[in-house]
Order: structure tokens, then C-alpha cells, then sequence
């Protein structure tokens, strides 16, 4: 079940990256399958998921992680990514920049048998570094 569960994980990312958002993309999760995103919040079911995937996408041109360098871990029912990300906006911006922005991300998977039943995905959803305020507040305090 695990080899299974680290297939489907791996093939959800295979098709983010490859904007593949067809039923097999789908038929990855369960029916009721829960998603948290930061400042999008939670949502609940294959719609709330093609939702989600509408809204984040309307400002990406492109997506994509570096699945080679994942470190995946793996408890009983629940598998957890940490990666890197990247990729470029519709306005044509390109990230991380690698000063304020480093395309860190966590996910965590639950599953229901072979398929995701909950993901909460922990980024930070300012992709571009647009958040000056606050990279400036944070930055004063980061003497590293």
C-alpha cells in the first residue's frame, strides 16, 4: 500500500506540473477529500479541488517541482512532501528569486485506501516576493 500511496502522491504532482486536469487527475482523490491552501482556506470535494486549481492557475503560467529532490516521509495513512517549487506568473514574473523567495513547500496527504482523502498544502502563497511590508519586517529581524 505504501509503494501505491507514493505513486498516486508523485502522480499528483506529474500532473500539476504538466497542467493535466482531466478525470485521472480526479480520480486521485476521494469524493469528500478536504484541501487547505494558505489565505484560500479549506474546500471540500472534487469541485472544491478543480476550484482551487481554477483560482491558483488564473495567475500562473506555469508550475512546476522539483519532484527528483523530494523528501517524502511516510506514517501509517498519511504521506508528507517537502520540496521546491517554482515557475512563472501571467504577468511574466519568475520564481523563487532566491532572496525573499524560495519556492519551500510542504504538503501533507492523508489517504482513504489508495486514494487522497485530505491535502493541506503549507507555502507561502507570495510566490514573487509582492509583500514588502512584511519581507521587510521579517528580513530586520533575520541577522543570519
Amino acid at each position: 500500500m505504501i509503494t501505491e500511496r507514493k505513486e498516486v502522491v508523485l502522480k499528483y504532482f506529474e500532473k500539476i506540473d504538466n497542467g493535466t486536469f482531466d478525470s485521472t487527475y480526479f480520480d486521485l482523490f476521494t469524493e469528500d477529500v478536504e484541501l487547505y491552501f494558505p489565505k484560500y482556506g479549506y474546500t471540500k470535494g472534487k469541485e472544491g479541488i478543480k476550484h482551487f486549481g481554477e483560482t491558483l492557475g488564473n495567475g500562473l503560467k506555469s508550475l512546476h517541482h522539483d519532484v527528483k529532490n523530494f523528501n517524502i516521509i511516510v506514517s501509517d495513512k498519511y504521506i508528507i512532501v517537502e520540496g521546491q517549487e517554482g515557475g512563472e506568473t501571467k504577468e511574466g514574473i519568475k520564481w523563487p528569486d532566491n532572496k525573499n523567495s524560495f519556492g519551500k513547500f510542504c504538503n501533507v496527504f492523508e489517504f482513504e485506501g489508495s486514494l487522497i482523502k485530505r491535502v493541506h498544502i503549507y507555502v507561502d502563497p507570495d510566490f514573487t516576493s509582492e509583500d514588502a511590508k512584511r519581507i521587510e519586517m521579517l528580513n530586520q529581524g533575520n541577522k543570519s
